[in-house]
């Protein structure tokens, strides 16, 4: 397992057949535990002063949590609230169909922006759960999802394709026969969009994740990963979101993620079900569709173009490379505790005007380039997660500084044009 010491491993006589970690199902990790209800302290990342471009190089170690003054910090939350005592939920009726080294893992949204990441890393054997693993993605290539994201392992043996929408039941139901997993990125995920049409969003990510809920119930899956964001909560002057923190989306984007991640909880809750739900921060990176912040001033300003900046660009938001964002999801994926929830960041809190200056910078462009806009409406002001949970238990911390996978991003902008100026022309972006 990445990140800590395994314990011994038990001899598989003695592995009760129950829910636990997909590792110890695949008979190749620790008996798992009941799920624990007691609190894991919090941690925070540490903010280095001085210019954006220095505190942006390094990610820094996790520290004890303190007060600050400063609102923009990658602080500790604020005390833990005593957590009501329930009852154990009952254990998965029905073992894997499968309990050997081969899993069979079905990633919705897989041809998108994170879920494409995912599956290159899991049948490139990046990610430890891809060896020997058959993966299916199941994606109804809408406006962001592009199956050329998936080109560069589409000739992969253990890689297979299936075009239909998560709202399809009987789609839905033969993707998911026979599947020992069920990571779940499929979303319709632009805020810009659901306010302007917020019935595609119920639709997809409600509706859609009740039908695979139920079809992974009917089948038997064995873990099923929810993914989601930390838009679910709204917005934080200070100190950062711990799991148990209470939701308040402002937006029918989020609105629509926070009733997917309750909805998928109570699967856990009421039938019993292996589900584990992730919260990430932004995410960035190569293949991201270019209506997103990052790829949208990146490849505007590589055209020419001004670059479209809300209001007066004081807006917060932590930036996670989303190659750490699969790396922490797949640790979930094997050693998660069923009935969870699991933040994910990236450690790196700059406001929109910062990170402007830095893309400015990086394509060689002045202010000149920047054209400020009506700000967003609800527009929340910051978001930051606190990850000292999956540090604590799953060992996670991110590897990529925003520094250096910043100008990866905008390099591969740089070296990819025939993979994004159709996808601009088609979407009429600018």
């Amino acid at each position: 397992m990445i990140g800590h010491n395994r314990d011994p491993v038990p001899p598989a006589s003695k592995i009760p057949r129950m829910a636990g970690s997909l590792r110890q199902r695949r008979g190749r990790g620790r008996v798992p535990r009941e799920p624990d209800r007691s609190h894991f302290p919090d941690s925070s990342h540490s903010r280095s002063q001085g210019r954006p471009q220095d505190r942006l190089a390094t990610v820094s170690p996790p520290s004890p949590p303190r007060p600050s003054p400063d609102p923009f910090r990658y602080a500790a939350g604020t005390p833990p609230r005593p957590r009501a005592v329930r009852a154990a939920p009952p254990p998965h009726r029905r073992d894997t169909p499968r309990m050997g080294l081969l899993m069979r893992i079905l990633v919705t949204g897989g041809a998108g922006f994170i879920g494409s990441q995912f599956v290159r890393a899991l049948l490139s054997e990046e990610l430890p759960s891809g060896r020997d693993a058959r993966v299916t993605v199941l994606d109804n290539l809408t406006y962001s999802g592009n199956e050329a994201n998936l080109a560069p392992v589409a000739d992969l043996p253990g890689y297979t394709f299936v075009r239909g929408d998560i709202r399809d039941p009987g789609t839905v139901d033969e993707a998911v026969r026979g599947q020992d997993a069920v990571v779940h990125f499929a979303a319709e995920s632009h805020v810009d969009r659901s306010i302007l049409d917020s019935a595609p969003f119920v639709t997809t990510n409600v509706l859609g994740t009740q039908t695979l809920l139920d079809a992974a119930r009917r089948h038997g899956v064995g873990r099923f990963v929810h993914v989601s964001t930390d838009e679910v909560y709204g917005s934080i002057a200070e100190g950062s979101w711990t799991e148990d923190w209470p939701l308040a989306p402002n937006s029918p984007y989020s609105a629509s993620k926070a009733g997917s991640d309750l909805l998928a909880l109570s699967y856990h809750r009421t039938h019993g079900m292996d589900v584990v739900v992730t919260r990430c921060s932004n995410n960035y990176g190569q293949y991201h569709f270019p209506e997103k912040m990052i790829p949208l001033f990146t490849t505007n300003l590589l055209d020419g173009k001004k670059v479209p900046l809300y209001g007066e660009g004081l807006n917060v938001r932590d930036w996670l490379h989303v190659s750490d964002h699969c790396r922490g999801i797949e640790l979930v994926l094997r050693d998660g505790r069923a009935g969870e929830i699991y933040h994910i960041g990236g450690g790196t809190e700059v406001t929109n005007k910062e990170l402007t200056g830095l893309l400015l910078d990086a394509c060689g462009a002045g202010w000149d380039m920047v054209e400020h806009v009506e700000d967003r409406k609800g527009h929340d002001l910051r978001y930051s997660l606190s990850i000292g949970k999956i540090q604590e238990e799953l060992g996670y911390a991110p590897r990529v500084s925003f520094a250096a996978g910043l100008a990866d991003t905008v390099q591969w902008y740089r070296d990819n044009r025939a993979w994004w100026e159709p996808l601009k022309a088609k979407a009429a972006l600018a």
